[in-house]
């Protein structure tokens, strides 16, 4: 492909990269894929209204998340297996984002580890917890977390339970791959991805094997993870996770203003209006149709960030107009990385920029702290 012009490009370039099974993990939802449909759908039915004769010298997209500058109000989502899309994900796109001025923030779930991202950057970046049974495990995970300077923690709520994704189950989906004669066939024709996880000795779970109690390798490592997902998670855990980590918390997976409301109370300083990117209800609504609601609810209360579906500058400019005072992106920067490894992260990341500068230009706005519902037109969100 000789020209990249948006998030698209990408993803048809990493479709061609990455073996089969990575990329179906990144790029599907849970049953139907009704609500992961919808996260991208319902952001063409916000329209803007384009205003004309306005100074628009001197622009600027730069912002603060939880009190952190950022370049633009935008952050790389957590998203596990992202060492999977291309060797050394996680180090790379963490890279490519200090380097960017936005946050990166790193998954549980990761195949580099905390200290492996924490060596290869500079400067803090976030890192997204999921609460396990095993709290002596989530503990040292945290302490892990504050020896690598961390400056957020994002905690993730909706995964006490694992949404069903068929072609998870179909690809018999692992890290590394079984070599099965379907996946070895696939795998033959990747072989700039072969290539680079040959070169590299980060092909498991990096935060958890050897870390977790009974967890030394990958054959033990999958029976652990059905069984540490914790059914019982409350509030009073959020509570005890907040007082623990003290530093700034995020929570993610918010979706009801009841919920909202409760998070406010456990003196969070952000939470993600987030429906895990379509991969755990199918059914519910569009993370961008949930927003409005619960701004309403507690915008003055908390600040308010966003994820799902976003795959343009465009879709960064309606979550701002609708009250998101920060968006993430995971699908987009993981095709840029399966595309092009760092490169196609920082090429993400330009394209986002490029077109919220522009957009932001022709409703006639020079900064996003300009941005509100003002910009869009009455009736269409």
């Amino acid at each position: 492909m000789a020209v990249i012009t948006n998030i698209e490009d990408l993803r048809q370039l990493a479709r061609r990269r990455v073996p089969r099974m990575f990329y179906d993990y990144a790029d599907a939802g849970s049953w139907t894929e009704s609500t992961y449909r919808a996260n991208e759908a319902d952001f063409q039915s916000i329209k803007f209204r384009q205003r004309v004769a306005v100074n628009l010298e001197n622009r600027s997209l730069r912002s603060t998340m939880v009190g952190q500058s950022v370049a633009m109000p935008v952050a790389l989502a957590p998203t596990g297996l992202t060492g999977m899309q291309h060797a050394d994900g996680e180090i790379l796109a963490a890279q490519a984002a200090e380097k960017f001025g936005v946050p990166f923030t790193l998954s549980t779930m990761s195949i580099c580890s905390i200290e492996d991202v924490a060596a290869h950057t500079s400067q803090p970046f976030w890192f997204q917890l999921y609460v396990m049974k095993d709290r002596d495990f989530i503990n040292r995970l945290i302490d892990r977390a504050k020896a690598a300077r961390c400056s957020a923690l994002v905690l993730t709520l909706d995964l006490q339970v694992l949404g069903q994704r068929h072609k998870d189950i179909r690809n018999g989906l692992s890290a590394p791959p079984r070599l099965t004669l379907p996946n070895i066939l696939n795998l033959a024709t990747k072989p700039r991805w072969v290539l680079g996880m040959l070169q590299t000795p980060r092909r498991t779970f990096g935060n958890i094997v050897g870390h977790a109690s009974s967890v030394s390798d990958m054959s033990s490592l999958s029976s652990w993870t059905s069984q540490q997902f914790d059914l019982s998670l409350s509030w009073q855990d959020v509570a005890w996770i907040k007082q623990r980590w003290g530093g700034k918390l995020i929570i993610k997976g918010i979706m009801d203003a009841e919920d909202a409301k409760l998070a406010v109370a456990t003196g969070a300083d952000a939470i993600i209006v987030s429906n895990h990117g379509g991969r755990q209800l199918d059914g519910a609504p569009s993370s961008i149709a949930a927003l409005p609601a619960i701004v309403d609810a507690v915008g003055s209360e908390i600040e308010v960030h966003m994820d799902g579906g976003v795959r343009s500058g465009q879709d960064v400019l309606r979550a701002l107009a609708l009250g998101a005072r920060g968006v993430y992106i995971g699908r987009p920067f993981l095709y840029g990385l399966g595309a092009m490894g760092q490169q196609g992260v920082t090429q993400c990341l330009e394209i986002i920029r490029n077109e919220l500068d522009l957009s932001m230009a022709f409703c006639g706005l020079r900064n996003v702290a300009q941005v509100d519902k003002n910009i869009l037109l009455p009736g269409s969100y």
